[in-house]
Formats: structure tokens, C-alpha cells, sequence
């Protein structure tokens, strides 16, 4: 190791694999000779109150980087901190985290529904498993192309998106746990976006032969799924309790977008449609609007049907009749339980409108009924009836 007055044209001279020349101006400052390169570099002892902690060496930059007055600038701020007990190397402390720990970390982080905290537990526990108790500082970026990869393969690319977003947000919450994190590797991947779903028209008349096939239960829950709109979980889990016939309003407790019910006014038919169910179910004694004495749960939990829209295209459907029935964008989503957009949407409460919306419920129902009174035999005494015997379409109240 030498020691010498380092300059520029010193430098220059020094011979590549020579080692460590130290400089007499600057207290630490040496430069390196690898075997290609010159670096300059910093080394100094760490003392905290008068004991030897440990010898650290930080590297500058290489010589055809900086020049010498530069290398001597930041070896003099380096040796500072060194001499004041600081360990410039010292990184910040890592937890070890495990995607476990995270995962219920971000789930404690705020309230989420039981259905969410569903999701992201079955993600873990089924498409991460071998990765549930992996310290997330050891997820590469690699791992997680290769992970995408092998979802998209066995599960299709929805799958495997949605299973990188929840990825994504469980490691965003470890970063926020360990700093030593310093970037989230699902990064590499440009997660593709849900695809907008494809819903073919809805033919109401064809829809309405289709319907009175169905045993009454299910025919009167695909009726309430096309004129309220709901999501499929809001609908499924409606109580008895939550139907107000003589109001004519039908409370919604299970809501995506908010911990808060909704209640919405519903048509006078459909709380004909409703009333009459209620009743035929008493002797079942369930708490549910559309009871299943074999199911886990009591009510339906499966309402799709072979050529009928699921839940989800039902909202599609809604919307659309909707505004064919010249009802309002404002009015429509709200009836539909969505949120409008903006700072002032934020001060707009749908349960606050009931009786305002009720005309705007009235006017799809009025659309949706009227394509199917052709299917229909009508009664010497003015009324409607299907061929089951049942009378969804009344007359108009007076």
C-alpha cells in the first residue's frame, strides 16, 4: 500500500492491478487499481464512545468518472460521518417479512369485506402457496415473470392478472413495513387490465318465455336481478326483513362499495312479485328472501341459468333499459348502487332520494312488463296471467 500526494498525472501513471495508493491530503481518500479499473474509494474506523466499532470502505466512483478535487469533496464528507460514528454502508434494517405477514398486515390495514379477504386469502393459499412463507425481499423480478407466465398458462390471463394484483398490493404493504424494500417487483410486468365484458342485446320476449320455464322461486329472482339491477351478492343475501311491500322499498345490506345499506324504491309490480313470494315460502320459516333448504348458506347461492344473463349482465342490461326508458345517467346509476363521479358526487346520498328515484324504478319496470303481456292470458276480471298460474302483471293501481 503506498502513500503519496495523489494529483491528476499521478494518477494517470498509476499501473492497473497495483493496488491501494492512499493520499496525504485527504484523511481516507485512496485510490484502487483492480485489474481494469481505478476507483476512487473512502476508508475510516467507526467509533462509538471510544470503542472500536468497525473499518468500512465505501467506494466513490471510478477515476474516469469524477476528477480528483471532486473525489476528495465527498471523501471529506464520507469521513465526517465515519468519524462522527456513522456507518455510511449501514443500510436500513430489514424485517424479513414474509408474504404471509404481509398479506395480514394489508388486510388489517382497514376494514374490507369478508368476500375480499376471501379473495386474497384463496389467491395465497392457492396460486401463492409455495410463496406464502418466502421473505418478499427474496421475490425477484424474474420469479414474478415466470410466475405470470405459469398462471396465464394453467389458469387463463384473468386469472393470472388478478392474482398479480393482489401480489402487487400485499408487497406495496410490506415496502411500507421495511424500507429496505426498495422496489416492488411485480413492476416487471404490465399487469393487462380486466376486458370490458361483452353483453349481446337482451330480446325482453324471448327473455320472458325463457323466464316462465323456471320454477317460481328462480323465475321471480331472475324478475328482481333485471329490474333492480343489483350485484349479485346484494341480491342473493336479501332478508326477508329488508323487504318493505307497503313502502315499496327493498333495502340492499350487502354492498360492494360501502359498509352502509342501500335502500331503493322498487316498482309496484315487484312488490307484488315479492309479496307473493314471501308468503308462499312462510311455511320454510327462513330469514331469507330466496330461501334453499339444501344449500350451506340457506338462500340461493347459485342463480345463473342455462340461456339467461348471469347476476353481473343483468346490470348491464339494467343500465341500458335504463336509459331506453328515458331515465337519467345520475338517476340510473344511483338505482343501480353506484357512486358518482367527482368531488360532488361524493355529497350525493341515494337513500336521501327514494321517493325521488321511485318514477325512474317505475319506468323500467313499466318496459320490462310490457314486452311480456303478449306471452300472457288475460282473466275476465282485467288481469294478467302467466301460464303458471301466477299473476306478476296486475293492473295499475288507481
Amino acid at each position: 500500500m503506498a502513500v503519496t500526494k495523489l494529483t491528476e498525472a499521478r494518477i494517470r501513471d498509476l499501473a492497473l492491478g497495483s493496488g491501494i495508493h492512499r493520499d496525504t491530503e485527504v484523511k481516507g481518500l485512496m485510490v484502487i487499481c483492480h485489474k481494469t479499473t481505478k476507483s476512487y474509494a473512502v476508508q475510516g474506523d467507526v467509533r462509538r464512545n471510544g470503542r472500536h466499532v468497525r473499518t468500512v470502505r465505501v467506494k466513490i466512483d471510478r477515476v474516469d468518472r469524477i476528477g480528483l478535487r471532486d473525489a476528495r469533496n465527498r471523501a471529506r464528507v464520507l469521513m465526517s460521518q465515519i468519524q462522527s460514528g456513522v456507518d455510511p454502508t449501514d443500510g436500513p434494517d430489514e424485517t424479513g417479512i414474509t408474504l404471509s405477514a404481509a398479506l395480514d398486515a394489508h388486510l388489517e390495514e382497514k376494514q374490507r369485506r369478508p368476500r375480499t379477504v376471501e379473495g386474497y386469502r384463496y389467491h395465497l393459499n392457492h396460486y401463492l402457496k409455495n410463496w406464502r412463507n418466502k421473505a418478499v425481499a427474496d421475490i425477484s423480478r424474474q420469479m414474478v415473470r415466470d410466475l405470470f407466465a405459469d398462471l396465464k398458462r394453467k389458469h387463463g390471463e384473468p386469472t393470472a392478472a388478478s392474482v398479480m394484483r393482489t401480489l402487487r398490493a400485499v408487497i406495496n404493504t410490506a415496502m411500507r413495513i421495511d424500507e429496505s424494500l426498495e422496489g416492488n417487483p411485480v413492476a416487471a410486468l404490465r399487469v393487462p387490465t380486466t376486458r370490458r365484458r361483452k353483453v349481446a342485446p337482451l330480446d325482453l320476449r324471448e327473455w320472458w318465455g325463457k323466464v316462465m320455464e323456471l320454477t317460481p322461486a328462480r323465475r321471480d329472482l331472475h324478475v328482481a336481478m333485471l329490474l333492480t339491477g343489483a350485484r349479485r351478492s346484494s341480491i342473493l343475501n336479501v332478508r326477508r326483513q329488508d323487504v318493505d311491500v307497503e313502502r315499496g322499498v327493498l333495502t340492499l345490506t350487502h354492498m360492494k362499495t360501502s359498509d352502509e345499506p342501500l335502500s331503493l324504491p322498487i316498482g309496484w309490480r315487484l312488490s307484488k312479485v315479492l309479496n307473493a313470494r314471501m308468503e308462499a315460502d312462510r311455511p320454510l320459516g327462513s330469514e331469507w328472501l330466496w330461501p334453499s333448504p339444501t344449500s350451506r348458506s340457506g338462500h340461493i347461492e347459485e342463480p345463473k341459468e342455462r340461456g339467461l344473463p348471469s347476476p353481473h349482465e343483468y346490470r348491464h342490461h339494467a343500465r341500458t333499459l335504463y336509459i331506453q326508458a328515458g331515465v337519467g345517467y345520475a338517476e340510473s346509476a344511483l338505482l343501480l348502487g353506484q357512486k358518482l363521479p367527482g368531488a360532488s358526487g361524493g355529497y350525493v346520498h341515494a337513500e336521501h332520494l327514494v321517493e325521488h328515484l321511485r318514477k325512474h324504478a317505475q319506468a323500467l319496470e313499466d318496459l320490462v312488463f310490457a314486452a311480456a303481456h303478449p306471452g300472457f292470458t288475460e282473466t275476465s276480471d282485467g288481469r294478467v296471467v302467466d301460464p303458471m298460474g301466477f299473476t306478476p302483471a296486475l293492473p295499475a293501481p288507481e
